[in-house]
């Protein structure tokens, strides 16, 4: 059942059989995908072997009885075009995976066996608690998962959390080797045995729900799943519960103290609360998280921003179970906000108090239950598999009329049920957690597993009275009604017939492409404008103050376009490699409003001096906290910078900024602006004349108003992108430190560089990046247990195409790393002799199954559109033809493409590997430093001479007068 075209079928069809199991098909679907939710999770942990539950959802992928070769689920569904994953949270593990829709009867059975009888050897066992390990190794310099530790710090004078709740003291829900390994065997206990005895436990028919997305018609698949599913043992296990709050009074009235990784001071303010999954139809959370996450006009965030304390805030219902919940506030602070602590939790508690002396209001909740019905019936169709996970999850949480409702649709008006939660956000029952590398050694505790400094104190209601007297005087008041909300939802295009963009409209200003929709036939709209400004990216610094300006921009437009937000109109302004970007997505009803409003901001743009030094901040924190990227992001950064011509490196950009004042953007500004040309790209429900129409009046605006603020490029002026050509038959690498200190992950990114976008060439390289993607994924991550992050992926910059190896790991060095994705290639290529004819044929088809897979939804559509038109290939037919190079493809001609372009040692290959060292490799660093020999790779010493001194590949990019009308 497809979900769109403002009608929902409210149920498509449930059944329940004997052995209680519960299942939903979706059908007329062209991708397959299947979603299973187990009703039980890390909180059903055994005491002392946290992180069991997730353990258990990797062993799962391992192999089965009836599929005994290890991986040969993941090969199969790789093979045949899919995906598959898992993740487990709190209270609930989920399995899921989509495919091809001729594979889809073999990968449902094999899926299947996961819960029937997986088999989980020792071996196995023992390898996959390193790659949990890994994974976990990830998290410890991540501060979203450190918060979510430092909510409960368990271990104590002041705990956050009950008795109760003593066994989640492990908070990240993954485990490592501690907890997995080292503290079992401590206790004589087998992880392997507890493992198989969890899964006997727990594991039962009435416990899991099943969706099954597919083509064929209901009775069909009911007999498919019946025949696949019948053996899963029904133990009749009870659904775990946790009852009650985990809080009790002395985990309230906190102030919990914290020291963060990055840069930055955040305020988290937490009051446990009545779920709303107990009065989804009423939606309290919802009402009360508009409000108090509101950004317009006379909002809590308004008054922050006015006085320079908040660059962003966010309220409504967080961690949530059937049993417990949070309702969370969440602040990101400036500099000055920081020494304002007291008088913002003082303001918030007045915008509560505010919201206490309104009452409930009927008008605010009527509007945004008006909004959620819209946004419902007009919802974007997903991909088949994100649909299956969330009706899979619904099942677990709701009744059966509302499992493809869930809680999108409050309809239900109860003041009183909204007060009570509203009453639960009272000083009595609060807990602060406040973030800040200002805390650094003035804390008294440090959290055991990811050695988070922190400290606590208690306060008190009388405190925060206090607080609220004492902080500033602001208009606070509700927001007004929402001018944006769309009253035209008609549809306008509906019997057009156009397949692909066309070029609309071209002056000496700016081009249109023009697509209406004829496929999903939804009242949105898609508009991008890309201005190309030569002066933007000409330096560091202009680089630098390109940024400011465009968040500049989005941040004197939030209070007025925060209601387009609301009402499902989207917009962004955003800095680009030549220039900026306007982007606004959504209803099309107002969107011509929002848009001219943008245009006015960017013609009459004035530095706000105050603003300006709050973005300045923000920015410089930003780049800052740039160093603390995972090792991986360093590499692929690196890679990026190596490549791409006319790029700025960030730590120039941070050393410029200190200096920068508001006088300097608003000199830059008019030079930036001075010389621009539109690119324009305009799709879905508008009309010719009106898509027309809207361009017209931005070029009246910017370019022919009597005092311009635009004027035409040069012909030499029009910019393009273009990227290095790495020389045949050499391998370079880059050796580099990571910027954190205290990360001992390594990583790296084995760039292999193939040709410019060519159609033959493109698939050669698609075929062979999906034949490779799953035994690299096996023998490097699975087998080798490299690293959690293992991954070969294809990589495109600017029309230049690739594929990479990317490798995240404490194992291994860098250097070691690039050793074994070789020895991965000389394996990988007797597997490619070794390919059958039919395995060769399948492969094919799977691959034009994925190229005929028709567009989700229209911005999925415009994204591919666009990118054909920024980078000036304009192949919108892209697909097609390549399917038809598919179809013409041999078994030799991809041999003898591996032979030429990936095979260890071919003469025409061009490879550069980057080496990010963590600490536990810096002495192998200065070895990758020191040591080159004729035989060993090139060292790239500096990349801005290297990149000076290599050719670069054209660029699509032609002339102004490339497309002709």
């Amino acid at each position: 059942m497809a979900v769109g075209n403002g009608e929902v079928e409210q149920i498509v069809k449930a059944r329940t059989d004997k052995r209680d199991y519960r299942w939903i098909v979706l059908p007329n679907s062209l991708q397959c995908s299947a979603s299973m939710a187990v009703r039980v999770g890390s909180f059903s942990d055994p005491d002392g072997l946290e992180g069991l539950a997730h353990f258990l959802e990797h062993m799962l992928f391992y192999a089965s009885e009836k599929y005994p070769e290890e991986d040969s689920y993941s090969k199969y569904i790789a093979e045949h075009g899919g995906s598959t994953n898992a993740f487990t949270c709190p209270e609930n593990t989920n399995y899921y995976f989509d495919v091809n829709a001729d594979c889809f009867e073999e990968a449902l059975d094999r899926f299947a066996q996961f819960f029937i009888k997986p088999l989980m050897s020792a071996d196995a066992t023992t390898r996959e608690i390193k790659a949990v390990d890994s994974e976990n190794q990830k998290n410890l310099l991540s501060d979203a998962w450190r918060m979510i530790q430092a909510s409960l710090l368990m271990e104590t004078p002041l705990p956050l959390a009950q008795k109760v709740y003593q066994f989640l003291q492990f908070a990240t829900y993954v485990g490592n080797w501690d907890t997995l390994e080292v503290r079992p065997k401590e206790k004589g206990l087998d992880t392997r045995h507890e493992l198989l005895k969890f899964y006997e436990e727990n594991y039962s028919a009435n416990l899991m729900h099943l969706v099954v997305y597919a083509k064929d018609n209901l009775d069909k698949i009911q007999g498919l799943v019946e025949e696949n599913f019948k053996d899963i043992k029904n133990t009749k296990r009870s659904c775990p519960r946790f009852p009650d709050q985990p809080c009790t009074s002395e985990h309230l009235q906190i102030l919990v103290k914290v020291v963060p990784i990055k840069q930055g001071h955040k305020l988290r303010i937490v009051w446990p609360i009545t779920p709303e999954i107990r009065h989804y139809k009423e939606g309290p959370c919802r009402y009360l998280g508009h409000l108090i996450g509101h950004e317009g006009e006379g909002s809590l965030f308004y008054i922050l921003k006015t006085l320079g304390w908040a660059t962003s805030l966010s309220a409504g219902e967080g961690d949530s179970s059937l049993e417990f919940s949070f309702f969370k506030v969440v602040i990101d602070l400036t500099d000055a906000g920081q020494e304002h602590m007291q008088d913002i939790i003082g303001l918030l508690f007045k915008y509560i108090g505010l919201l206490q002396q309104s009452g409930v209001c009927k008008w605010i909740f009527d509007e945004l239950a008006a909004l959620c019905e819209t946004k419902f019936h007009y919802q974007d169709k997903i991909p088949p598999i994100d649909y299956a996970v969330n009706i899979s999850i619904n099942m677990q949480l709701y009744p059966p009329k509302d499992w493809l409702v869930g809680s999108s649709l409050p309809s239900n008006f109860s003041p009183s049920t909204i007060q009570t939660v509203l009453d639960e956000l009272s000083p009595n029952n609060v807990r602060i957690f406040w973030e800040s590398k200002n805390f650094e050694n003035q804390t008294d505790m440090v959290e055991q597993w990811y050695g988070t400094a922190y400290s606590i104190e208690k306060i008190t209601g009388s405190m925060i009275q206090e607080w609220m007297l004492s902080s500033p005087d602001g208009d606070l008041h509700l927001p007004a009604p929402n001018i944006f909300i769309p009253t035209d939802l008609s549809i306008k295009n509906a019997h057009d017939e156009v397949k692909y963009p066309t070029l609309l409209r071209k002056s000496p200003y700016s081009r249109l492409w023009y697509k209406p929709d004829t496929v999903f036939l939804t009242p949105k709209a898609y508009v991008k404008i890309d201005f190309s400004c030569p002066r933007a990216s000409e330096s560091p610094e202009a680089e630098v103050l390109s940024n400011i300006f465009t968040e500049l921009l989005m941040d004197y437009l939030n209070e007025y376009a925060y209601y387009a937000r609301v009402a499902g109109l989207y917009y962004g302004i955003s800095h680009t490699n030549g220039g900026f970007q306007v982007i606004l997505i959504g209803y099309n009803d107002k969107l011509r409003i929002l848009l001219e409003t943008v245009v006015e901001k960017i013609a009459n743009f004035k530095v706000k001096p105050d603003r300006f030094s709050v973005i300045k901040e923000m920015v410089t924190k930003e780049y800052q906290n740039m160093k603390f990227r995972q090792p991986y992001q360093q590499a692929m950064y690196y890679c990026s910078l190596i490549l791409q011509d006319c790029t700025w490196p960030w730590m120039e950009e941070l050393e410029i900024l200190p200096h920068l004042e508001a006088d300097d953007l608003a000199k830059f500004v008019p030079l930036l602006l001075s010389r621009a040309f539109l690119e324009c790209y305009i799709a879905g429900n508008i009309e010719c004349d009106e898509a027309v129409s809207m361009i017209l009046h931005i070029e009246n605006v910017l370019f022919e108003d009597p005092k311009p603020t635009c004027r035409p490029l040069f012909p030499s002026q029009h910019l393009a992108n273009r990227i290095v050509k790495l020389e045949k038959g050499i391998n370079y690498f880059y050796p580099a430190e990571g910027h954190n200190p205290s990360d001992e992950n390594s990583a790296l990114v084995h760039y292999i560089q193939v040709h410019r976008d060519d159609l033959k060439q493109n698939v050669k390289l698609q075929l062979f990046a999906l034949i490779a993607k799953q035994p690299a994924f096996h023998q490097l991550r699975t087998v080798e247990q490299l690293g959690y992050i293992a991954v070969l992926m294809q990589r495109k910059d600017f029309g230049v195409r690739g594929v990479q190896f990317i490798i995240q790991s404490t194992a291994k060095g860098p250097a070691q790393l690039d050793l074994r994705v070789e020895a991965f290639l000389k394996m990988f290529e007797s597997k490619l002799y070794e390919m059958t004819r039919d395995d060769f044929k399948n492969n094919v088809n799977a691959l034009i199954d994925m190229k005929r897979e028709k567009h989700k939804n229209l911005r999925e559509e415009s994204g591919f559109y666009w990118q054909e038109i920024s980078l000036g290939t304009h192949k919108f037919d892209r697909r097609e033809l390549e399917v038809a190079e598919l179809k013409k493809l041999t078994q030799q001609e991809l041999i003898d493409f591996f032979n030429e372009n990936i095979k260890v040692g071919a003469p025409q290959k061009k490879s550069l590997s980057v080496r990010v060292f963590g600490n536990l490799h810096y002495s192998d660093y200065t070895a990758d430093k020191t040591e080159q020999s004729q035989s060993s790779p090139i060292r790239i010493d500096d990349i801005y001479s290297f990149r000076r001194s290599r050719p670069l590949y054209g660029s699509f990019k032609g002339s102004f007068g490339h497309v002709k009308l």
